[in-house]
Formats: structure tokens, C-alpha cells, sequence
């Protein structure tokens, strides 16, 4: 939330629980999930909430405030609408393509509702059946957001390169879509990722690897632990060098946000900036080829 309002600035209007009302339509990286087409809505009781947006169109997913607010008015309402499945998905599973609106209620008889936003899951949050077995750790689960957020995934052996790749996570991925990955950190893979198919590990900085050494690949991957302006460098370098058609990267912030090296991410042609959920304090910068 910090580095959120830190973002937006004066445009802040007000802040109740994880809902920020803010002025204009410009894009907020650290925001989850923006509603596109606010408005206020009177009702008289739960059934004219229901019907007034149901006018509107058919999906829509109640914010249940954390703290306070009229929460059972607010589950009876997503009651009467149409139900919208939220079971968590499995990978490989293309997120929902109709449009999915938001609404909660800002007084007992005043909602706020947007038929549009900017994430087809409620809230902005991706669930998956997770996998408790195979990949070292739960960083695969930023990887599995990003594919299933744009659609996109490395075709069965596409090249692709994990800087900082160890224990592995994100590698283990790339491998069970059958690319061929060549990882380089300066410890280990963990063993089951290792002897992936397709997996070439090499012991050594993820800065020290040079695109004019490697040529065209298909994608850049990092999710190594660094200060997010040397990644810039880097990403920057690569892109110079017309070494990768599409990258994927997580800034990973210190106690401080730098917005600023955030704002130069976002500014890269044909690059966006998403704050995923399965994001901490950090932001993923994703550019892919057309």
C-alpha cells in the first residue's frame, strides 16, 4: 500500500482499507487491480443493488472489506448476482476473458461500482493449485501469474536465459515447457532442477554474462536478487544488443521504493510494469515481442 500511495501522490482522494480512490487515468504500476469505470450507486436495499448491476452486465465480484464495512449486506448481494467460479486454476488454464466488475458498498445505501477493470480476477488475485512437490520454493508462482496474465509462454525449445536462477524456481518452470534453459548464478540449482531436460546450469554472476557472447535468444528471465537500477543496466544492455525478443524480470526493492529507476522500467518501448499477487515488495517488468 505504501509504495502505492508513494506512487499516485496528490492524486490520492482517499484510502479505506485496500481501495484507493485517486484522480486521473494515468497507470499506477503498484496497483493490483484498477477499477476503469467508477461510479456512485444508490440503493434502497439488497435487491436494487443487485439489479442495478446486473443492468450494467453480468460478472461481478464483491470487495469484501478487510476491516469493518457492511460486509453480510455485501455477501448477500454477490448472492443474487450471477455466480462467477473462483476456483483457484490450474496452470496452462487461459485467465477469463469477459470483462469482470467490481463493486462494494461505501455506506449502507451507497455502492461503488466499475464495470470494467483491469484484471479479469477479483481483486487482482491470481490463485493456482499450487505445486507443494516439485519446484524449490514458491517463486514459480510469479512466473505462472505473468504467462497466464498475458497468454503468453517460450515455445517447447525456445532458448531462454534465468540470471540468477538458483534454487531454481523460475528454470524449473522453462523446463517443464520443454525450453531449453541455460541458468547462471553463483550457487547451484536444486538437484531435481538440474536434471531437467533441457537445463544447462553455469556457476557465475548473472551480470557477467554478456549478450554479444550468447547471441539472439528468445527470452531473458531474472529474478535474482538485486539493486533495481544495476537490472536496469542490464535489461537495458540486452535490449541494446537486439539479444532477446522478450523479457521478464522482478525488481526487488529495499526498505526504500526507488520510483524512480520503476518510472524508467515502465518508459521502455513496448514494456509494462504489473505489480502481480504473488508479488511482495516488489514489481514485474514484462516485454514481449509482437
Amino acid at each position: 500500500m505504501q509504495p502505492l500511495l508513494e506512487e499516485l501522490g496528490d492524486r490520492v482522494i482517499t484510502v479505506r482499507g485496500r481501495l484507493v480512490l485517486a484522480r486521473g487515468t494515468e497507470p499506477a504500476a503498484w496497483a493490483q487491480n484498477v477499477w476503469t469505470e467508477p461510479r456512485w450507486i444508490p440503493i434502497t436495499s439488497i435487491g436494487s443493488g443487485a439489479r442495478q448491476l446486473s443492468a450494467l452486465q453480468r460478472n461481478w465480484r464483491a470487495h469484501i472489506p478487510t476491516l469493518g464495512g457492511h460486509v453480510r449486506r455485501l455477501r448477500l448481494m454477490q448472492e443474487q448476482l450471477p455466480y462467477v467460479a473462483a476456483r483457484p486454476l490450474h496452470f496452462g488454464t487461459p485467465a477469463p476473458s469477459a470483462p469482470l466488475g467490481a463493486f462494494t458498498l461505501w455506506e449502507k445505501d451507497l455502492m461503488l461500482a466499475s464495470p470494467r477493470t483491469t484484471s479479469p480476477f477479483a481483486d487482482g488475485e491470481v490463485q493456482f493449485v499450487e505445486n507443494r512437490e516439485d519446484p524449490p520454493g514458491r517463486a514459480y508462482l510469479k512466473l505462472w501469474e505473468v504467462f497466464t496474465l498475458t497468454g503468453r509462454t517460450p515455445a517447447p525449445g525456445e532458448l531462454c536465459i534465468d540470471l540468477g536462477a538458483a534454487p531454481g524456481g523460475w528454470t524449473w518452470v522453462l523446463g517443464r515447457l520443454g525450453c531449453r534453459v541455460f541458468s547462471v548464478d553463483k550457487a547451484e540449482l536444486a538437484p531435481q532442477v538440474a536434471a531437467m531436460p533441457g537445463v544447462n546450469h553455469c556457476l557465475g554472476s548473472g551480470f557477467g554474462l554478456e549478450p554479444r557472447h550468447v547471441g539472439q535468444v528468445g527470452w531473458l528471465f531474472s529474478d535474482m536478487i538485486c539493486y533495481p537500477d544495476r537490472l536496469l543496466e542490464t535489461v537495458q544492455e540486452w535490449l541494446a544488443a537486439d539479444a532477446c525478443r522478450n523479457v521478464v524480470c522482478t525488481l526487488k526493492f529495499q526498505a526504500q521504493t526507488d520510483h524512480e529507476t520503476a518510472r524508467a522500467f515502465a518508459a521502455i518501448p513496448g514494456g509494462r510494469l504489473l505489480h502481480l499477487s504473488c508479488n511482495k515488495h516488489e514489481l514485474t517488468f514484462v516485454k514481449l515481442a509482437d
